[in-house]
Order: structure tokens, then sequence, then C-alpha cells
């Protein structure tokens, strides 16, 4: 009776264990692919003001205060949009949180980016990259933007395209150039190259003056 006892107990045990491995957390913006699945080790954080040429001081969300190299990133081109004080930025770093593979300056991505229209040429479209992780798209009604974010060090946007029943489409982006006027990324089928929209020029009323007369002169 004892060895059934004890048999039984085993068995339970077992069971327990199996039903607590079948619990999975949700990925946010899981495709179904494992390498979505896996923990983002981005470190997200504020440019602090002991930033030098080849380390950044990172302020972490989490309130630490990292020392990163940043050397191996520069040598493969891999900081994109500079070093500010102040800036929100997103490393992607190594194990030891002493090198970062992957440095991205949140605050540059930040604002309207246009290219020329794709179909003539006639005038700009693009994508507008606001805070918060909203994005919406630039006098273009067959795509829709919804949002954005950084993961992994790539870019991530959801859309919805036109007649597509306002299914989320979710696009993964490798980014190959960020500066203060210039975007860069692709992804294994498209290159999308965008320049910072320029603030419209805005006139005046026209002032016609008059032409002058003899009795401008009078004393």
């Amino acid at each position: 009776m004892k060895k059934i006892g004890i048999i039984l107990l085993v068995a339970a045990a077992v069971l327990t264990i199996g039903s607590c491995g079948n619990n999975t957390q949700k990925v946010p913006f899981d495709n179904g692919d494992s390498a979505s699945m896996s923990i983002d080790s981005t470190l997200y954080g504020i440019c602090g003001e002991a930033t030098s040429m080849n380390m950044l001081q990172l302020i972490t969300d989490t309130g630490d205060t990292l020392m990163l190299d940043i050397s191996y990133a520069k040598d493969k081109d891999q900081v994109f949009g500079g070093l500010q004080v102040g800036d929100r930025m997103a490393v992607m770093p190594n194990y030891t949180m002493s090198e970062a593979s992957i440095v991205i300056n949140q605050s540059a991505l930040l604002g309207n980016w246009v290219m020329p229209n794709p179909i003539d040429g006639s005038d700009e479209v693009g994508i507008s990259i606001k805070e918060g992780g909203v994005a919406e798209s630039i006098d273009q009604g067959s795509i829709i933007y919804r949002t954005w974010r950084l993961v992994k060090g790539h870019l991530e946007i959801v859309l919805v395209r036109d007649g597509a029943n306002d299914v989320e489409e979710l696009n993964i982006y490798d980014l190959v150039k960020l500066t203060a006027d210039s975007l860069i990324y692709k992804d294994a089928e498209e290159t999308f190259e965008y320049s910072r929209q320029k603030p419209k020029e805005t006139y005046g009323e026209e002032v016609t003056l008059e032409d002058d007369s003899f009795d401008d002169f009078k004393m």
C-alpha cells in the first residue's frame, strides 16, 4: 500500500510540472517566429554628460548608469543618429553590459520623413515617426502607418494597407543610415530612403508700392 501511495504522489507531481510548463507568456508583436519570442535585451535610456567619442554613458529607464564602449558599433557602422546629451537612446549591449553592438538615437529618429512619390514623383510621401510609438502616413492613402518601436536593434512598423479589411501588418527593418536629414532602412525585399521633410515656406501678402509723385516732395 505504501508503494502505491508513493507512485501516485510522483505521478501527480509530474502532471503538475507538465501543466506549468505549458503556460507561455505572450510577447508583444509576436508573429510566430522563434526569434521574436526571445527576450528583448535592448537597453533604453538617456545619453549622459560623461559620453565621449568611444564611450556612451547611458542612464537607463530603470535608473542604472552604465558606461558602454561603442568602438565595435562604430567600426561596424552601427551607430545611428549620433550621440547628443539628453537624447533618448536604444542600445544592444553584450552580456556583461560593458560594450554596445548597436546604438540608435531615438530622438533623432523622430520627425517627418519623405521621399518622391514612387508612382510619378510629382509629390512627396512618407512616414511621420512620433513620440509614444505613434506613426502616421504622410500624403498616402494606400498605406496607413500606426505604430513603431525599436526592438533588438531593428525598427518595427505596424501598418494597414488599403483594402486589407483593417488587418494590421508588422514589418521589421534593418537601419542603414540615420542622420539629421536622412533616414534609410531596409528589409529583404525593399530599401526605403527618406529625407527629413522641410517646413513649407510661407509668405505674407504681397505689398504694392505706389509710384512716386510730385506731391510727395512738397515742403
